[in-house]
């Protein structure tokens, strides 16, 4: 990764997503006053001094617990440290020195890793209270006192872990790289299909459906491009989000839609399309997104000559208000053609980005005029004087005419289907924008 990294670790409910939501300036980590709500790593970049390094925060630290869902989140938590350049162990003024905050120093110090201890909740201005230097028999050095709620000391925070890099062994970060949400309604294979293509594993995968509940950031490089592949939580129907914190996973994947170039919207095979498909697909289609559409969990339907044909057909029926987007039958679990699916993303990467030159649009505009005459209304005729692409991520046509009410909507659609005829763009949306010549709008 072309930036340091800072892992932030801890026991659970210290406050080490509000530390990191302020270090980062956003609200990225899921913050609630209940343990084991941050369960995957998630990642952001944080500037200071100008100098740019990536945060991962982590999930809480039950070093001895034998729950399922808290033992993953201790080797998410194990996966972070290794990967780290400096360790950040947050500790909780007001619970004083614990038994597991003992036990996660200990494992620490092993690991070998820079690590700058946080006592947080130090809220009060001026000398730290009396219980702050108790933190000293942890054997982690000077306690850094911070307020992650105020922001006190955030600052004294980092240039303590700036002391343990050397920006200069840092290249920048590369700006080709693809970032790709995957997306779709729990327990369809999303956090699967992540693991598969980074070759770890990267997200807690399980078959208990809103196992993740943060968007995730994993960056993947091999012979087809960089990538950033952004795993989301399942985005259910809204009747069905009832947890504060399931809602905040479905913002989440919200936001992880509007920061992606490439959507791979998820199907699950052994279920066909649901309406909540729709909707995931609804939501990436109108923020311009380009699309792909994977059924994943292929491998186990049972198939003859003809099963991918008609379930193609049956898709594009049911995507009908998205038919740009191509449709990819894959595997996770078995890694059945995700090697397409990286071709796919890079194809529709460059549709999504296309510009095309006006005297182009514009041949193509006398083209289509001749051959379908543009409608009329009580004797008015649309006449339409040009048209120029405004800009891309999507392409976006603007067409001046005489008079937009005359610009029915199957003539818009009859356009922009000859426009793909002729320029491609598959796997995005394209947008049509209407003006009176002199209207004043651009």
């Amino acid at each position: 990764m072309a930036r340091p990294l800072i892992a932030i670790v801890g026991r659970p409910n210290v406050g080490k997503s509000t530390l990191f939501n302020k270090l980062v300036g956003a609200r990225v980590s899921i913050v609630k006053d209940t343990p084991g709500v941050t369960r995957d790593r998630i990642y952001y970049e944080c500037e200071w001094r100008g100098h740019k390094v990536m945060l991962v925060d982590t999930g809480g630290i039950e070093p001895y617990s034998e729950d399922v869902i808290l033992s993953q989140m201790r080797a998410q938590a194990q996966l972070a440290i290794d990967s780290a350049d400096v360790i950040v162990l947050v500790t909780d003024l007001l619970s004083g020195v614990t038994a597991t905050d003992q036990e996660v120093a200990t494992m620490l110090q092993k690991s070998g890793k820079p690590v700058v201890l946080c006592v947080n909740k130090c809220d009060r201005l001026g000398e730290p209270q009396p219980e702050f230097y108790e933190f000293y028999n942890l054997g982690m050095g000077d306690p850094i006192p911070v307020s992650s709620v105020h922001g006190h000391g955030t600052g004294d925070l980092l240039d303590v872990c700036y002391q343990y890099i050397d920006f200069k062994d840092f290249e920048e970060e590369d700006s080709d790289l693809i970032k790709v949400a995957v997306i779709g309604k729990p327990n369809v294979g999303k956090s699967s299909l992540v693991n598969r293509i980074s070759g770890e594993e990267r997200m807690i995968v399980s078959n208990i459906a809103g196992t993740t509940r943060d968007a995730t950031d994993t960056v993947v490089e091999n012979q087809f491009g960089k990538y950033i592949f952004i795993d989301t939580a399942g985005i259910r129907r809204k009747s069905r989000v009832e947890e504060d914190v399931e809602k905040y996973s479905v913002l989440r994947s919200y936001m992880a839609v509007d920061r992606s170039q490439v959507c791979v919207i998820m199907i699950d095979a052994t279920e066909g399309f649901t309406e909540q498909d729709s909707k995931v697909a609804g939501y990436a289609h109108e923020q311009g997104k380009a699309c792909i559409i994977a059924v994943n969990k292929w491998d186990a339907v049972e198939k003859d000559g003809r099963t991918m044909q008609e379930y193609r057909k049956k898709l594009e029926q049911d995507f009908s208000f998205m038919s740009y987007a191509p449709i990819l039958f894959l595997s996770a679990k078995t890694g059945q053609r995700v090697d397409k699916l990286f071709e796919l993303i890079n194809y529709v990467d460059i549709q999504n980005a296309m510009r095309i030159s006006t005297g182009r649009l514009n041949d193509l505009l006398a083209n289509a005029t001749a051959r379908v005459q543009p409608p009329t209304d009580k004797g008015k005729r649309l006449r339409i004087f040009y048209c120029t692409q405004a800009s891309t991520r999507p392409p976006t046509f603007v067409f001046f005419c005489n008079r937009k009410e005359l610009f029915h909507f199957s003539y818009q659609r009859y356009l922009e289907n000859q426009i793909r005829e002729t320029f491609g763009l598959e796997g995005t949306p394209v947008r049509i924008v209407v003006r009176e010549r002199g209207d004043g709008k651009t």
